[in-house]
């Protein structure tokens, strides 16, 4: 009987196995090559033949972006941070800094040597290092330009025939598409990841400065710290973007990094190159996304563009015949359906630059005509002129009519490019803050300002409102 009772359990067994391996053969096998053929189509095996119909070779887009694509070593003044337990603290104590090294990516874009990157990856930096991934050699750059606003920094080096990337359009950068990131993360040099486009017209409230520009664009290739100014590329090696940030809980990558798109980058380079400094044009409005409680706001269940929410008077909009609470769908042509792709569009213009919004109001549907201007509210395209005090350490200048509009302040100025030994420094104010009255006393002038810290002494008190919009005191003792 056990014989027998073996036999039966053998048999059964086996037939289960046949018939499993028959499933499997039939359905379980066809599954498994759908997904892997879906998840992985781009990742060919090469033998010495040619690529199947369809994939995409990464091979020649990585050996042109990692040519062009550089180590960028810093060197700067790292500054202590201020006793903030005691109001009252010694400016002229213990507050200096000390030197730190950092490092980044940039990527070539001309054969004579100038490179774009992050303002963060070069800001206060006393030595900047290029390291080239074609010879490795070494050169030190300079600066050409910063803007603050987008992130973007344009260093050059002394050179002839260097490897460079040309510029896509990264309007026609398709979600879904594959690209790739080329870096130099963690201090490992020319490393390439892979992966599509997530999404674009990501705002992440990335940017602290006067008027930053959040149009990102999101992908799934990996990026990590020091991959900072370095490469987003598509399938035929063309910048399409300049990575930027990454979204971590951890610091290092999660599935989801950043890049400024290429066409705001190649506007704001341009700028720089030819101006120093970026020709920003605005809109004399405050838009909004348009969110559940605009909408009820507005009677509409279904609705895209951005919303205006405030008009300044006898300002361009106001004279073109815009209105609070009109809608703008299209701004120069371009469907418009996030606050951040409004403000990508308006990047790609400069005062003086006649522009048609396609406005929705009511039931009705408009087109307005609008004549961007500079931050002052003319069509000038002369830079603003800053004045900087060497003792302070800072730069200093006005606030604009918007600014003063939306803080409800009759003057304010703000600080600018702060150096790490200097007295702003050391009085802990940060990067942009805007002084509306110092001991006191409120000042319309820049230099009127400068004088009374200059030869401040004693019980000093500021007052002001931070990059974020926030009012904050500030006191101290100096002798």
């Amino acid at each position: 009987m056990k014989i027998i009772k073996y036999l039966v359990f053998t048999i059964l067994g086996f037939s289960a196995g046949i018939a499993g391996a028959f499933t499997f053969y039939h359905y379980g096998v066809r599954v498994q090559l759908t997904d892997f053929q879906t998840q992985t189509p781009n990742y060919s095996y090469r033998t010495n033949g040619p690529l199947a119909a369809g994939s995409v070779d990464f091979v020649k887009a990585s050996e042109t972006s990692r040519a062009a694509v550089v180590y960028i070593k810093v060197v700067s003044t790292q500054r202590q941070q201020s006793n903030f337990d005691n109001p009252f603290f010694d400016l002229f104590g213990n507050q200096g800094g000390q030197q730190v090294s950092s490092s980044g990516s940039g990527v070539i874009i001309s054969g004579d040597g100038y490179i774009v990157t992050n303002n963060h990856v070069v800001q206060d930096a006393e030595k900047i290092e290029v390291i080239t991934n074609n010879n490795k050699k070494t050169y030190t750059a300079k600066v050409i330009g910063t803007d603050a606003s987008s992130d973007m920094a344009l260093i050059k080096i002394s050179g002839t025939n260097l490897p460079y990337l040309n510029f896509a359009n990264s309007d026609n950068l398709q979600v879904g598409e594959w690209v790739l990131a080329v870096g130099n993360p963690f201090n490992l040099t020319s490393s390439v990841t892979a992966g599509i486009v997530s999404a674009k017209g990501r705002n992440i409230n990335l940017v602290h400065s006067r008027f930053p520009i959040e149009s990102f664009i999101q992908t799934d290739a990996a990026i990590n710290p020091g991959n900072s100014g370095g490469a987003l590329v598509n399938a035929q090696a063309e910048l399409v973007g300049i990575n930027t940030a990454i979204l971590s809980q951890t610091g290092s990558y999660a599935g989801y990094g950043f890049a400024i798109p290429a066409n705001i980058v190649k506007k704001v380079i341009t700028d720089i190159k030819d101006a120093g400094y970026v020709k920003r044009a605005f809109i004399e409005a405050t838009v909004s996304d348009i969110d559940d409680k605009i909408a009820t706001e507005l009677n509409e269940d279904n609705i895209s563009g951005v919303s205006i929410r405030a008009v300044s008077p006898n300002g361009n909009a106001d004279n073109a015949g815009l209105k609070k609470g009109d809608v703008i769908i299209k701004f120069d042509n371009k469907f418009i359906d996030t606050r951040s792709l409004f403000d990508e569009q308006l990047a790609y213009h400069r005062p003086g630059d006649k522009v048609v919004v396609s406005v929705k109001r009511g039931k009705e549907i408009k087109d307005y005509t609008i004549t961007l201007t500079n931050q002052r509210g003319t069509t000038s395209l002369e830079k603003t002129k800053s004045l900087k005090s060497q003792f302070l350490g800072a730069e200093f200048d006005e606030i604009t009519k918007q600014e003063k509009e939306k803080f409800n302040i009759e003057n304010g100025i703000r600080i600018s490019n702060i150096s790490g030994n200097g007295q702003v420094a050391r009085m802990g104010l940060p990067e942009g803050f805007i002084i509306t009255k110092y001991n006191g006393n409120s000042y319309a002038n820049p230099a009127d300002l400068i004088k009374a810290m200059e030869n401040g002494s004693g019980r000093i008190s500021i007052e002001g409102i931070g990059p974020n919009g926030s009012k904050s005191t500030y006191s101290f003792f100096s002798y």
